[in-house]
């Protein structure tokens, strides 16, 4: 393998894994949204 295709190699699986951790963590930090209450679609209106 030449030296460039090992830095090739090397740039892209660093810039992969830090773009998929981005957004693992941006997922986990995200407020839950409440559940919504399933006896109101049983209320009579």
């Amino acid at each position: 393998m030449s030296t460039a295709a090992f830095w090739m190699m090397l740039i892209t699986q660093v810039t992969v894994t830090v773009i998929t951790a981005y957004f693992f963590v941006k997922v986990l930090r995200a407020p839950a949204k409440p559940e919504p209450d399933s006896y109101d679609e049983n209320d009579p209106k």
